[in-house]
């Protein structure tokens, strides 16, 4: 079993009109937060400040929803990594423990054997790879390869492996390692698509996977039975306008016996 949980939340794209790719990030990162899981455990890597930008109509905001119900930025978030701090060298760092002396905890993950890690990733993409600011990209094998570290250095306990991108299924295709689930907006050869406009903002807020896994997530609560089969078995093709793929062969457990919560969620945790 798992006795800690972890995230590491990263938004790969630069610029405004990218703007959903943010919210796609922050709406994940305010679920794992209500859930459970403290900042303290949360890597947040954002490659834009959509918030501070000057074409942002409402400044020092990023909302997920034309209605603006819900400020995603607030005043309460802690970003770990942001613009040209979020490079794919950073990002395979983080998750090997790979680190420079000088780097503070804050910006490390500090996982055992005994941690469950919630890694999820946003961006343009293509097959078997993401891109990282339009400026370089991380291929299948990198990932593959990190999560491998992450195995020999005994740095988790299980693994769940998401991604919002186009042909995202490629991106977890050469994973090998034992514990690690995965999920992906799309399938090898299919785009992905954002979900609605805000016309005030003038552009898209939120993605259509994304938002599909948060019709479900924000209706949890912290000691939920839901399994991870309930929330595959919501994905809609025909809404999502894409095909979801989920890779299950490395993650014995099953995902009938895996909670939700097991990865969005914080481990309760009693001194006696």
């Amino acid at each position: 079993g798992h006795t800690n949980n972890w995230a590491v939340l990263v938004c790969t794209s630069r610029f405004w009109f990218n703007y959903r790719h943010i919210a796609n990030t922050l709406s994940m990162y305010r679920t794992v937060k209500r859930l459970g899981i403290p900042d303290s455990n949360i890597i947040l890597m954002l490659a834009d400040d959509v918030a501070c930008n000057p074409r942002n109509h409402f400044p020092a905001t990023v909302y997920n929803n034309a209605g603006r119900y819900l400020d995603l930025y607030g005043s309460n978030i802690e970003v770990d990594y942001r613009g040209y701090e979020v490079t794919v060298e950073n990002f395979i760092r983080v998750l090997t423990g790979r680190h420079e002396e000088h780097v503070p905890r804050s910006k490390r993950l500090l996982t055992d054997d005994r941690s469950n890690i919630l890694i999820f990733m946003t961006g343009h993409g293509g097959k078997e790879f993401l891109k990282f600011q339009d400026a370089e990209e991380i291929g299948s094998h990198d990932i593959a390869d990190a999560i491998a570290q992450m195995f020999e250095k005994k740095r988790y306990n299980e693994i769940f492996f998401m991604i919002d991108t186009c042909q995202a299924a490629s991106l977890y295709k050469q994973i090998y390692s034992p514990n690690v689930l995965a999920a992906a907006s799309s399938l090898t050869g299919q785009s992905s698509y954002s979900h609605h406009h805000d016309m005030e903002i003038g552009t898209a807020v939120i993605d259509r996977w994304t938002y599909s896994n948060l019709e479900t997530l924000e209706k949890l609560e912290r000691q939920d039975k839901n399994t991870l089969a309930n929330l595959f078995k919501t994905y809609d093709s025909s809404v999502i306008l894409s095909d979801p793929g989920i890779r299950t062969d490395l993650f014995p457990r099953g995902i009938e016996n895996a909670l939700v919560t097991d990865f969005f969620g914080g481990v309760q945790t009693t001194e006696l």
